[in-house]
């Protein structure tokens, strides 16, 4: 059921476990194959320093290799470094893996490792840089040592290097791109970026000497990002394409009853959410952005149940907090919100605003953000609100967040194993991802301690403080839990599904 360990169902969303072994180099064939995934929206940059789209993720995951990675069982496991330890509570030391190449021909060292790090914790518009501010430096202890000083204990640290802040770049190529490193990424993963068309494709090709090569079972990956989501599925089914990622809910009784095709629905660790701007430019001044009582009475409109069994099958779990209900720091105390027009109507009345209460809600054009928008739009018009949708192009639609360009906006977070990466860079008022411009000196106490303490029951503690406190203020309206539905090939085998959504390509194989 949906309240098991997300750790637990995601293992079980597989019917076997995937291993694999390397065999000698002589004893490989070299791949000739083309691996073909279709993204549900097109990235942003590819420096994994500015990054932070989900799906540049999955392009990462080809190019940029990680210090360490997550498992279908959501541990932590040796990728770039080879092993880890800590000293004490604030040293922490990695060991390489020798005779680790960048794409580039250099070689990863520790020096490398120090480099990029620095780079995400101190280049100008880091979005890294608050998922790691917990280090005061990097040393070099010897090529394939690094030892990582801390300025307090931080039990999110490690788990933050499972992403990009664990994303290790050529300082080389890096130092010669200088702002045009994400136009061409240089990294240690298993393929080489060739190239980019924008709305259209991304090409990498296999790195002959990536460190784990032997299993490695493709020439070349294509990404294709399609964002409607019938065309993705139209597509896997006529064999254009070999993995589709967040297939329609509303696809999946098509999906499965096709046996050319192999359907995975598991847990996710993120959320949706609609994002109020408080105070990032002149669009915060409106009556939803300067009153928790608008914002109130806009989620008592809102009927949380009836839009997940419409737009997503009842395929994904109505929430009103950043935390998935698998996570051990789930609050309970925060169930969402039931549908009450009379209360939002009160709200709306307290609150002193004049009727109707204008608000412009910023959606993507994924069809299925924009079926969510209408719906909204529907049930709010009922309490007092005029709500207008606009469909906006994904990459532009955050960068219109960012700047402030926004009133309302309807954005999904794809979730981070340890509860941290779901709520510091969002909330607090010095995250480099908060732009509701949200500031509580209260939850940014909160969320600090939470980071500094690795007890179990006072961040549970804490992430109830931040969960109700949140929720009270609503800078975000939190919609659901969500679950991820990818669709392969039938042919294809090897496909892990790890709650984080990514797809990793090492071990995947096509049949002939």
């Amino acid at each position: 059921m949906r309240h098991a360990l997300i750790a637990a169902a995601a293992a079980a969303a597989t019917a076997t476990a995937t291993v694999w072994f390397a065999l000698p180099l002589a004893a490989q064939e070299v791949p000739t194959q083309t691996l073909r995934i279709a993204l549900a929206e097109d990235t942003d940059t590819l420096d994994p320093t500015l990054a932070r789209t989900f799906t540049g993720r999955f392009v990462f995951a080809g190019i940029c290799d990680k210090l360490l990675d997550i498992n279908e069982k959501l541990e932590i496991v040796p990728q770039l470094a080879k092993a880890y330890e800590w000293s004490d509570e604030r040293t922490l030391v990695f060991h390489l893996r020798p005779g680790v190449m960048f794409h580039d021909g250099t070689p990863l060292d520790a020096a490398a490792v120090k480099y990029s790090l620095e780079r995400h914790l101190t280049m100008q518009g880091s979005t890294r840089r608050a998922e790691i501010s917990a280090m005061e430096r990097a040393e070099v202890v010897d090529p394939l040592t690094v030892r990582i000083v801390l300025k307090a204990p931080s039990a999110p640290f490690v788990a933050q290097l499972t992403d990009r802040a664990g994303m290790i770049v050529s300082p080389k190529a890096a130092e010669a791109a200088g702002k045009e490193f994400g136009s061409h990424p240089v990294c240690a993963g298993p393929f080489k970026f060739t190239e980019r068309v924008a709305q259209d494709r991304f090409v990498l090709d296999r790195f002959a000497g990536y460190w784990d090569a032997a299993n490695i079972h493709f020439a070349r990956v294509v990404f294709r990002p399609i964002v409607d989501n019938s065309v993705r599925l139209t597509n896997l089914q006529a064999g254009a394409i070999d993995i589709g990622e967040r297939i329609a809910a509303t696809d999946v009784t098509e999906a499965r009853a096709d046996k050319r095709l192999a359907t995975f629905v598991y847990p996710a660790l993120g959320y949706q959410s609609i994002n109020f701007n408080l105070g990032n430019g002149p669009r915060s001044n409106t009556p939803l952005g300067q009153s928790r009582l608008v914002r109130q009475a806009f989620e008592a409109s809102i009927d949380r149940a009836v839009l997940m069994q419409v737009v997503y099958n009842g395929m994904f779990t109505p929430s009103a907090q950043g935390l998935p209900p698998g996570s051990p720091f789930y609050n309970h105390a925060v169930p969402p919100t039931p549908r009450d027009l009379v209360r939002a109507k009160a709200l709306l009345k307290q609150a002193g605003v004049s009727l109707p209460v204008k608000v412009a809600l910023t959606v993507t054009t994924n069809p299925d953000q924009k079926q969510t928008g209408e719906m909204i739009q529907a049930m709010a018009a009922e309490a007092g609100f005029e709500v207008t949708v606009q469909a906006t192009e994904f990459a532009t639609a955050l960068a219109a967040q960012s700047r402030g360009d926004y009133e309302a906006s309807a954005i999904g977070w794809s979730g981070r194993p340890d509860p941290d990466g779901n709520l510091y860079n969002n909330l607090h008022s010095k995250g480099s991802l908060n732009e509701t411009r949200y500031a509580n000196a209260d939850v940014d106490a909160w969320l600090d301690a939470a980071r500094a303490t690795t007890d179990v029951a006072a961040r549970k503690a804490l992430y109830a403080n931040i969960t109700a406190r949140v929720h009270e203020d609503l800078p975000v309206m939190y919609l659901d839990s969500n679950s991820w539905i990818v669709v392969t090939a039938s042919k294809l085998s090897g496909f892990r599904a790890v709650p984080d959504g990514i797809i990793r390509v090492q071990g995947m194989r096509l049949a002939k």
